[in-house]
């Protein structure tokens, strides 16, 4: 089997896999056909894998909440027993639990926010897609509950959570948790303390659990398991789990939320419409509609053969960007869906940078097939130098490090996203697939 053949049977591949999974969900299609008629029901699969690994995706296109609306709501954290030195970072602990459970629960795109105005701490949560209010104040509206499990019987690797039991070590014996680092390796750890209650009872389990693992859960999810090296007195312990330092804060977050458990009201909820309004968003889709025939025509027209290839490539660039937002999944806001129409006109770019240096090679006489691959040769320093300068770009906008002195809003880094995902996805339809699909329908007609 020839190399190129295998890249055509690669293509066709992801091309029918991106198709898959792109069909609409429970989407039926009636029509007539000699007479009879004929329907069916087209729907998108699902993906749910247990092992090696834990994976699974609806594969329904997440909208935000300019898109499809859902609920925002507004709670009231009640200090009345915080010091004021500790309100602010009990306040951050809560948004930080409420912040994991819409995670767990699968909201995309929430928005949650603390707000602070002279003695009032209060929190505010969007919660993209969720419309019944008491769904959402099922997910938000109760305290954090922390909790230390022992393992019953002899540790083994067949061990799970299940096998945990209850102590009455909980998080109202933890007086406080810490970022500190290790004074060996200098790598960060989560110390923990106790109240004098706590301590003593910590001593006790410990004892009974040398060279066993103690679970820590919140809200009946563990998030640590230390191993108990030797019985602990003194009501202090340090966390080792390889952490990073942000991990490590999150940790100290997590657990400083159960050990100071704020009663948390709801004062405010409502439903919230998109804000665009479906109008807004049909006419969106046709403007972007009515931009992508006039470039595929503009490409036909100029280029002949190769534009009509160039497009055929852009049509499973769509295929298989909109699978990858299946996938991770991407939330898709009115930015995002400008990031994805850009990236389309930037990869249209890299085919007329390439197709053009084919031109120039044909016109000093070389054949088509010597002329294409000189064209891709020549043309390539100015597509990747383009693209690394976008991709810079997407990175700054979307801070992945959460630096306080670029941008943190939600909506520009869906569109620094949804770009970035472009501009790749871009590089390998324009470089390879329109390549593969040139060499073998184009070149060959020498």
């Amino acid at each position: 089997m020839s190399k190129s053949f295998r890249n055509i049977i690669f293509i066709v591949l992801c091309t029918a896999i991106s198709l898959v999974i792109d069909a609409p969900k429970n989407y039926s299609l009636a029509f007539k056909l000699f007479g009879k008629d004929i329907n069916f029901l087209i729907s998108s699969p699902s993906i749910n894998i247990e092992k090696p690994f834990a994976f699974s995706r609806s594969l329904e296109i997440k909208q935000g909440l300019d898109l499809q609306g859902g609920t925002e709501v507004i709670l009231l954290a009640d200090m009345t027993n915080i010091v004021d030195s500790d309100r602010q970072d009990a306040l951050d602990s809560a948004k930080e639990i409420i912040s994991r459970r819409v995670d767990l629960y699968g909201v995309s795109e929430p928005v949650i926010k603390t707000l602070v105005s002279d003695s009032s701490y209060r929190i505010s949560i969007s919660l993209p897609g969720v419309t019944n209010p008491q769904e959402a104040l099922d997910l938000i509206g109760t305290t954090a509950q922390l909790d230390f499990r022992e393992l019953v019987g002899e540790a083994s690797a067949s061990a799970t959570f299940a096998d945990f039991k209850l102590t009455d070590l909980t998080g109202k014996d933890l007086k406080k948790a810490t970022v500190q680092f290790d004074e060996q390796t200098g790598t960060p750890v989560v110390g923990i303390e106790f109240t004098p209650d706590g301590a003593a009872k910590f001593e006790e389990i410990t004892t009974r659990s040398v060279n066993k693992p103690l679970a820590i859960f919140l809200d009946g999810y563990p998030i640590s398991t230390p191993i108990v090296q030797q019985p602990i007195s003194g009501g202090q312990a340090v966390i080792n789990g390889g952490f990073t330092l942000d991990s490590a804060k999150n940790l100290a977050l997590t657990l400083n939320a159960g050990a100071l458990p704020v009663p948390i009201s709801i004062i405010k909820q409502q439903n919230v419409d998109p804000s665009l309004g479906q109008d807004s968003i049909k006419k969106s889709l046709i403007a972007g509609g009515i931009g992508l025939i006039a470039v595929a025509l503009f490409m036909v027209l100029l280029y002949g053969l190769p534009g009509f290839i160039a497009v055929l490539g852009l049509i499973i660039y769509g295929l298989i960007t909109l699978a990858v937002y299946k996938l991770i999944p991407v939330t898709v806001t009115l930015p995002g869906l400008a990031g994805f129409i850009l990236s389309i006109g930037m990869a249209v770019d890299a085919n007329i940078l390439i197709f053009e240096r084919m031109k120039e090679e044909l016109r000093k006489g070389h054949d088509q097939k010597s002329a294409m691959e000189l064209g891709f040769g020549r043309a390539w320093d100015s597509i990747k130098d383009a693209n690394i300068a976008t991709l810079i770009t997407t990175f700054i906008l979307f801070n992945p490090l959460d630096w306080n002195f670029f941008n943190t809003s939600g909506l520009v880094r869906g569109f620094a996203l949804t770009l970035f995902l472009g501009v790749v996805i871009g590089l390998f339809t324009s470089i390879f697939v329109t390549r593969t699909l040139l060499r073998n329908l184009y070149a060959k007609k020498t």
